[in-house]
């Protein structure tokens, strides 16, 4: 496993945050740039990254490039492809977005975002991504969502075919999909179903926890390692198990100390 978090570190240096990273114990990260930043400051992060034994394992796009607005899909489409690019430059593991919503909210839950005319969209938005750069050095990702494709390992298996690109591989955040009782009770179960189909398409993953609130009617909450009732350790097995060197990226805390505990929590878990 190679663990990484999702901040930037802000205000460091392209050598301190790489330093800063490496002595927590990261051994991957999210590139903290995007295509719009200087290429000397990009060449730099590259460059110490590679230094400080850092795989780069995600660009991040977060853009709905499946907009029911014509103009914001053509905007988020454009940004996607250069994200792609810049992806493939720095040799990132992957280019990762989510597909996209139906309605106003660019990763909101919509009934829509479930229709056929949602999945075309996704399919034809990824292809024209992935053909327009052609990447030799990474893969387009979509990350699993919990309110619109892929919600589950036999959606996400529709997709991949459908997509139907060597170049498309699959992102797994595994407690974005846990969204009913069964897939929280039985949530080891539900891990190892997802690696059962997915295994050889998985390129990086997120990782966090999840709780059940004591409310109506059915209420999940996202938490920091630990604190939550998800089989962590299995987890760690199976990434490691498809690829020694998978990334596993903490994500969604609150401040650099929070990210800081987290590692050190899963450093000995994984210990």
């Amino acid at each position: 496993m190679r663990l990484g978090i999702s901040t930037s570190l802000n205000g460091l240096s392209p050598r301190e945050w790489a330093e800063k990273l490496s002595r927590l114990g990261c051994r991957s990260v999210v590139f903290p740039v995007d295509c719009n930043a200087d290429a000397t400051l990009i060449s730099e992060y590259v460059s110490e990254a590679a230094s400080h034994d850092l795989m780069i394992a995600e660009v991040g796009i977060w853009r709905n490039a499946i907009s029911p607005n014509p103009e914001e899909a053509a905007r988020n489409l454009n940004y996607s492809i250069r994200q792609l690019a810049l992806a493939d430059y720095v040799g990132a593991r992957c280019c990762v977005n989510v597909a996209g919503s139906m309605g106003k909210r660019w990763d909101g839950g919509y009934r829509e975002n479930f229709s056929e005319e949602a999945f075309d969209k996704t399919v034809s938005m990824v292809q024209t991504v992935i053909d327009a750069v052609k990447p030799t050095k990474t893969t387009f990702s979509i990350e699993s969502m919990p309110w619109m494709i892929p919600t589950g390992p036999e959606e996400y298996l529709k997709l991949i075919k459908a997509v139907d690109r060597k170049e498309f591989s699959a992102h797994l955040d595994i407690i974005n999909m846990i969204n009913t009782p069964e897939r929280y009770f039985f949530s080891t179960e539900f891990l190892e179903e997802n690696f059962h189909l997915l295994g050889p398409y998985i390129r990086s993953c997120h990782l966090k926890d999840i709780q059940l609130l004591d409310d109506y009617t059915f209420c999940l909450k996202e938490c920091a390692c630990g604190e939550g009732s998800f089989n962590i350790r299995r987890y760690i097995e199976l990434a490691t198990s498809v690829d020694p060197d998978m990334p596993m990226i903490i994500e969604h805390l609150k401040s650099d100390e929070a990210y800081e505990e987290s590692v050190k929590y899963i450093t000995a878990l994984a210990d």
